[in-house]
């Protein structure tokens, strides 16, 4: 293994856990009212006509179609992305791909996959989809709205993700049922609070995935978003119910299709054993975990590891 041992922080970001100590992280019980917040929400979402445009974009690439698109989110919200569709070979699947909280410039045409049509949407408030008042910084992004449940920020993105299904359902009827989803680190927060409420999405990959175990989010160190939630709980004090109805790793404890986990034992970030939290919920009939030497971090090893990351996704998302 290549862990960092050499860092600009001033914290641990194993936080001094072993490998075999973050696999024994539990996930935390679902407060009351969980499950009935997301199954309604969920419902609320199908009711929804996202109303896709797609436009030709001025990108190009060889083996890709490139098309710029919008759609309509809950609430109304304007969503812009893009959109893959394979120039050669027969459709037989369909991923959304989410991005983590840096937003997105551009597709990923190098995603190792075939046969798919890939939607990249930019979630609410950032890259495509940035609006005022929402701020596209991610230490205020993921403070929006977060001392009230029903409108925080993290809520409207799940939507976000479950109306990219629907319009992947709607543009290409033929992989319906055969879609998956793919999110790094706030991609793969969001993922985990939406894959077990959409019966729509066959399997999913989430890297590094934030939003997981969320009061042990608040007690471990942290740069970045996370930090930013531990300062705004410190100075205000209502962060924690909305935040308790927001944990990725409650929810995924209900996922029940096949998931890929890539998670790091370092990571300043998101902290590792709040990662860990999110893969050790789904039950072991559905999942694979795949170990990251570190992660929002560059080490030596992070070619090689990422080499067979991609090798992994190519085989788990065959169509």
């Amino acid at each position: 293994m290549t862990v960092p041992t050499e860092y600009p922080f001033d914290f641990d970001p194993t936080y001094g856990m072993t490998l075999s100590q973050l696999r024994e992280v539990e996930t935390p019980q679902a407060v009351e009212g969980f499950d009935a917040f997301w199954s309604e929400r969920y419902a609320r979402a199908l009711t929804i006509d996202p109303q896709p445009k797609l436009t030709e974009s001025r990108q190009s690439h060889p083996r890709w179609r490139v098309f710029d698109i919008t759609y309509r989110s809950s609430g109304g919200f304007p969503i812009g992305g893009w959109l893959l569709l394979p120039r050669r070979g027969e459709l037989k699947r369909g991923l959304v791909v989410g991005h983590g909280y840096g937003g997105r410039d551009a597709p990923n045409f190098d995603f190792p996959v075939k046969d798919t049509v890939i939607l990249f949407p930019c979630f609410r408030g950032m890259s495509r989809s940035a609006r005022p008042p929402i701020s596209s910084d991610p230490s205020f992004h993921v403070l929006h709205d977060i001392d009230k449940p029903e409108r925080y920020i993290l809520g409207g993105c799940v939507e976000d993700l479950w109306i990219a299904v629907t319009v992947l359902t709607m543009l290409y009827p033929r992989v319906a049922k055969r879609i998956g989803y793919s999110g790094i680190s706030f991609g793969g927060g969001i993922g985990g609070l939406a894959i077990p409420f959409d019966r729509r999405i066959d399997r999913g990959h989430l890297s590094l995935p934030s939003f997981g175990h969320q009061a042990l989010r608040l007690k471990l160190p942290s740069i970045g978003s996370a930090q930013a939630v531990q300062q705004y709980q410190a100075r205000h004090g209502n962060a924690l119910p909305t935040l308790l109805l927001h944990d990725a790793a409650v929810a995924a404890r209900r996922i029940t299709v096949p998931m890929l986990f890539s998670v790091a034992v370092f990571d300043p970030a998101v902290a590792p054993p709040c990662q860990f939290a999110v893969a050790n919920g789904v039950p072991l009939q559905f999942n694979e975990i795949f170990i990251l030497d570190a992660g929002h971090f560059d080490y030596p090893g992070s070619a090689s590891q990422n080499s067979l990351l991609n090798d992994k996704l190519r085989r788990f998302f065959h169509a």
